[in-house]
């Protein structure tokens, strides 16, 4: 009886022992440490660099280090620092926004293919293909020209153009899923399908799912980068990828503009990438018993 509980006590629970497997990842450790710094960096650093990031403030294109400026002076003569803390603001903002609805349809759309099927499976595929086969960026830039270009608009086209992936994720998921014996046996209940769907199903689909939200934020920030530097951004607020576009046509004159922004959009995209493939290592069952 001794050892039966002492073999009980010393079972791991599936949520202890992906946090152990997460915590045991260096490179995911990495990844939460840079980004644990970039957030500190672009929420706290401008509370004590008060500078006003769209404030002329010294000759055009001034380099790092000279009159005073750490990071120097971009194409119009303001402060690359204080545009860098206050830009990673509504980057960050823009990818967790545009993670969240890209997350959302996604789940939504697979779990109702994955858990109806049928005819419901082949109209919700139908329709994920006609926005896969679509170039992401091409139909974001036509969104955002459509309406006024500003954060939630830019949130909201990425959100749009980036679902398809988590739409076919999910689906794979509930396919997995909705046959196993817990499942029918909550059917056998009377449980409803919105029960099954959202408290019985999709808790179980949830790592994959985890992992896939993760990488999105990075995807997205990637976009916002690259609908700026096109010249689609919100003229009124400062963000790292304008700080890349507006700068780009002195990128030969001037290398620092457009170079330490591009350094911190490197960074974070790293970061949340080393913390994706660390939650993937931890969440999956297979990869936990290697």
């Amino acid at each position: 009886m001794s050892v039966e509980q002492d073999d009980i006590i010393k079972v791991e629970s599936p949520a202890r022992e992906a946090w152990r497997m997460f915590i045991g990842n260096n490179s995911a450790i990495a990844g939460l440490v840079i980004f644990g710094l970039v957030i500190l960096t672009t929420f706290i650093g401008p509370l004590v660099y008060t500078v006003d990031p769209f404030e002329l403030v010294w000759a055009p294109l001034t380099a790092p280090g000279e009159e005073g400026f750490l990071l120097g002076t971009d194409y119009l003569g303001r402060d690359l620092l204080a545009g860098l803390l206050i830009g990673g603001q509504a980057t960050l903002a823009v990818g967790a926004a545009a993670a969240a609805l890209t997350i959302t349809i996604g789940i939504t759309v697979g779990a109702l293919a994955g858990y109806y099927r049928g005819w419901v499976d082949e109209a919700l595929m139908r329709i994920t293909e006609f926005f896969q086969v679509l170039p992401p960026l091409l139909l974001a830039m036509v969104l955002v020209m459509l309406f006024q270009p500003s954060l939630t608009t830019i949130a909201f086209a990425i959100g749009i153009v980036s679902w398809t992936s988590a739409a076919r994720l999910t689906r794979a998921e509930f396919l997995r899923i909705r046959e196993l014996e817990y499942v029918k046996a909550a059917r056998s209940i009377s449980a409803s399908n919105a029960r099954i769907i959202w408290r019985v199903i999709l808790p179980n689909a949830a790592p994959p799912l985890i992992v896939s939200a993760a990488l999105s934020v990075g995807t997205a920030i990637l976009f916002e980068a690259g609908l700026s530097f096109l010249g689609l951004s919100d003229a009124n607020v400062m963000s790292w990828g304008k700080l890349i576009g507006d700068n780009r046509p002195v990128i030969l004159a001037a290398w620092w503009p457009v170079t330490f922004p591009g350094i911190a959009i490197f960074l974070t995209v790293l970061a949340v990438s080393l913390i994706g493939d660390g939650l993937n290592d931890a969440l999956n069952p297979k990869l936990r018993r290697r």
